[in-house]
């Protein structure tokens, strides 16, 4: 073989042994241009004026404002919400914490009672001392109105109640007894009033427990 033939065989050899090794190191020409000609991800917010912008980053005067994140194709891969304002803060905090009580109601239902029988049970108690303390006020309220009256009445024969001119000054120990019993008969009265609101908003949780038991137990139950 001519020695010009060998020379060019070693040569060709040698630049293909080196294409094969460089090969994995050298990036394709359709994956540098994907990668160098477009950003690694653009952004999209809107200004004042309800108009769209986009851009590889968010100038500072629109950097607490909404925007998206978006991919190289211009598909939405994430999220960035605005700050919220402290009025906003205070809302989601009451709804946390609004979630968390209901989360908590749950767990107290279901870990106390076994059945709607347990819980009409303790309603029937709860309401039946609320009735006896109902009757016992009702009672003193009675004995209160019928001592108010016979003071009254007796008040009658003094000044200034009384239209005898020559009437004596209401003594010192009645005035003090009429107004004691008048402030105590007005205490009971509205005491009364608030017992029986307090009667009608149990009813009215013991209620709302039930129905609240049967939606848990319908749930476990599915």
């Amino acid at each position: 073989m001519p020695l010009l033939m060998l020379r060019g065989r070693n040569i060709l050899l040698t630049l293909l042994a080196l294409t094969t090794a460089l090969a994995p190191a050298l990036p394709s020409a359709a994956a540098s241009g994907a990668t160098a000609g477009s950003p690694a991800q653009t952004y999209r917010w809107t200004d004042d004026k309800g108009e769209v912008h986009y851009g590889d980053s968010v100038p500072p005067e629109f950097a607490g404002r909404e925007r998206s994140v978006l991919n190289g194709q211009g598909v939405e891969v994430g999220h960035v919400d605005a700050p919220k304002t402290p009025a906003q803060l205070a809302t989601q905090a009451e709804a946390e914490e609004l979630a968390r009580q209901h989360a908590q109601r749950d767990q107290t239902l279901l870990s106390t009672y076994v059945s709607v029988k347990d819980i009409e049970a303790l309603r029937d108690e709860r309401l039946a001392q609320i009735d006896g303390q109902l009757q016992a006020t009702s009672t003193y309220i009675e004995s209160l109105a019928s001592r108010l009256g016979g003071l009254q009445e007796r008040a009658l024969q003094f000044k200034p109640y009384s239209s005898d001119p020559n009437a004596r000054r209401m003594p010192d120990d009645l005035a003090e007894d009429l107004v004691r019993t008048a402030n105590e008969l007005h205490t009971q009265r509205k005491g009364l009033d608030t017992k029986h609101q307090e009667q009608t908003e149990l009813r009215a949780q013991f209620e709302s427990d039930i129905q609240r038991f049967r939606e848990l137990t319908a749930k476990r139950r599915s």
